[in-house]
Parts: C-alpha cells; structure tokens; sequence
C-alpha cells in the first residue's frame, strides 16, 4: 500500500503465513540455489522475469537482498515466509504489529545495514550501492526514481544488482490490487530463489482457508463496513485515511462484507467529511492498527462518536493489523473479519 511521504514510513503491506519459527529459519536449500555452471542447471537457472517493462535474468539465487521501505512489509514478510531471511543484509521495513505470532519481532531482528534513510524515508543511492546488493525490492517504482535520490534501476544494474517491483507498483496503483496479488509476490521470489515449491504450498494453504472461510458466510448478508486506521491519517481530518479501495475490499469480499465508503473515491484512500461519515450506515468498523497496543480503544470511540450506526447499537468492530496488505497472510484477516461480523457461521 502506497501513500504520500512522509507518511510512508507508517503504513505496509502484509505478513506470512508460517509460524515465525518456520518462516524465520535459514533457506535449507539455499547453498545448492547459489551455485553456477553444471549445477546451476539443476536448480532450473537461469531464471528471467518481465517486471515493470524489464527483463531480469537470474543465474543464481540471491544472496545480498536490500528490502526498500515503502511503506510496506510486504517484500520483507514474503521473505521471511519462504525462509529466506539469511538473505537480507538490509531491510528498511518494518510494522510493529502482526497477526502472526513473533513475525514483528523477527522483521525488528533484521539487518538494517546501518543506512542513514532520506528524505524521503528510504535508502539513499550512495548507502545503497555501498551495500553491494545483488537484488533490490521495492513495493512501486518510486524506489528507483533518481529524483527521488534513489538509484535507479539501471544504475543498479550496472554493478550487478538486479531488481523488482512488487505486483501493482509498476503504476503505483494499489486502488487495483487484490489478493491474487499476493500470490504472484510469492510466486515471483519462490522462482527468483527456486523455492517455487514452498511458494506454491503457502498459496495452496491460504487459498484453501479463504475458501472455507468464503462457504462458510455464504449467503449470510453482507454488513456495511468503514476500514481506517487508528492512528494513521492521509489528510489534515480524522478521515482522511478511510479505505475506498484496493485490497482490501477483496479481503472484505471473501470474508463475507462490504466497503461501505466504497464508492467515495476512485483511489485506495478516501478523504472524508464528518458529516459524510455520519450520514452513511456503518454495519461494522474495521480498524487496522500500526504500531498501536489499543486499537480497540479507537474503536469504541468511533462507536461512541457516531450512536446512530448500526455499528455502535451492535458493538461490532474488528481490528487487524499487517494481514490486511499486500503479503502472505492476507487469509488471517479473511478469517478474523468473517468470524467478528458471522459469528453464528462458525
């Protein structure tokens, strides 16, 4: 999920599906990815992904990767769940809250390469050239923008970096996103690491969740629900960080609901008045935490603040944190949303 800087620094993408412990272990396979020549062949390099309009050849499995921040932790969270945390020298992402168990401390436990961030709360192109990567990720391509103070793609290229650009970052669009965009993130870096296997697994796993989670509230009416964050804001009022659009409404979908604020805007966030927010039906309030040990708390407020929702006469709200974004945990937020609002479901 992207949003205007400085602000990125607070808001991401997503997290695993393993436990921490699974996914935090060293790439059992890694030593045999790395080699070249005869070997190589065995492990199915050389590899090539179109991304963003480029071709990128891989001939070995990356050994020095830089996660960039962009406001995600998408990149670093798929890493972790495909047990290739060995590889990381510098990651600059980080949430402080997860639905999976120690996943926050794993990413706290990272290398950050001692980077001096810039203005605009990322890796500056001299720290990162000095981390000598051989694979950068960034959620958009904001992260290679030389403007931006950033190198580029090419630039990286040139000493022997190669890099990629998440699913929906090419345009910087994450109004388009949906959860098959978290699979193609795990598809792309399990063929990148030749861990496709355990890619495939994780997809298996979430997709067979979603699905009995989906036939479970199938059927059951939809409630009207307002997603924002607790202590975010995009704008200058309290709901200038209400969702309208992207993942989360495919997460929404599968769980059983509905954005009510869906239509307020044709991008991911809608900046809304007070008087709007009253007006319209809330059947449920989702609050997605950053960083915030009471999300809860928030939560009654807004029920308390607006008594004519539906919402506030039910006591009906969830909060979910990092599972919410793009990343391999997307089916933990299905599962805590559709049992919050279906409970007789399950």
């Amino acid at each position: 999920m992207s949003i205007n800087r400085p602000v990125a620094t607070a808001l991401a993408a997503a997290l695993c599906l393993l436990t921490a412990a699974c996914g935090d272990s060293p790439d059992s396979g890694g030593a045999g990815a790395r080699t070249t020549g005869a070997a190589a062949s065995k492990t199915g390099y050389p590899v090539t992904l179109e991304n963003c309009g480029r071709k990128e050849t891989f001939e070995r499995a990356p050994s020095r990767v830089v996660v960039m921040n962009g406001a995600s932790v998408a990149e670093v969270s798929t890493l972790l769940a495909l047990g290739l945390g060995d590889r990381i020298v510098a990651n600059g992402q980080s949430y402080g809250m997860s639905e999976v168990p120690g996943r926050a401390e794993a990413i706290k436990k990272l290398p950050t390469g001692d980077v001096k961030l810039n203005e605009a709360y990322d890796i500056p192109r001299e720290a990162m050239l000095g981390l000598r990567p051989d694979l950068v990720l960034s959620v958009t391509t904001y992260g290679f923008d030389q403007k931006n103070g950033f190198a580029t793609r090419d630039q990286l290229d040139q000493v022997g970096a190669a890099s990629y650009v998440s699913p929906q970052g090419c345009d910087d669009d994450p109004s388009k996103m949906t959860v098959a965009d978290s699979y193609r993130l795990l598809r792309d870096l399990g063929k990148i690491f030749d861990v496709s296997d355990r890619a495939e697994k994780l997809i298996a796993a979430s997709e067979e969740n979603i699905a009995a989670v989906s036939e479970k509230v199938e059927g059951e009416k939809k409630p009207e629900v307002m997603v924002l964050f607790s202590t975010m804001r995009m704008g200058g009022n309290e709901f200038s960080s209400v969702v309208a659009n992207g993942i989360i409404n495919d997460i929404l979908t599968k769980a059983g609901a509905s954005n009510a604020f869906e239509s307020a805007a044709r991008t991911t966030f809608a900046d809304l008045s007070k008087e709007k927010v009253a007006a319209t039906a809330v059947d449920a309030v989702v609050v997605i935490a950053y960083n915030d040990p009471n999300p809860a708390a928030y939560a009654r407020k807004l029920l308390k603040e607006f008594p004519q929702w539906p919402a506030a006469r039910n006591n009906a709200y969830v909060t979910v944190s990092d599972s919410m974004y793009l990343g391999p945990s997307n089916d933990l937020a299905v599962a805590k949303i559709a049992r919050k609002l279906h409970p007789d479901a399950f």
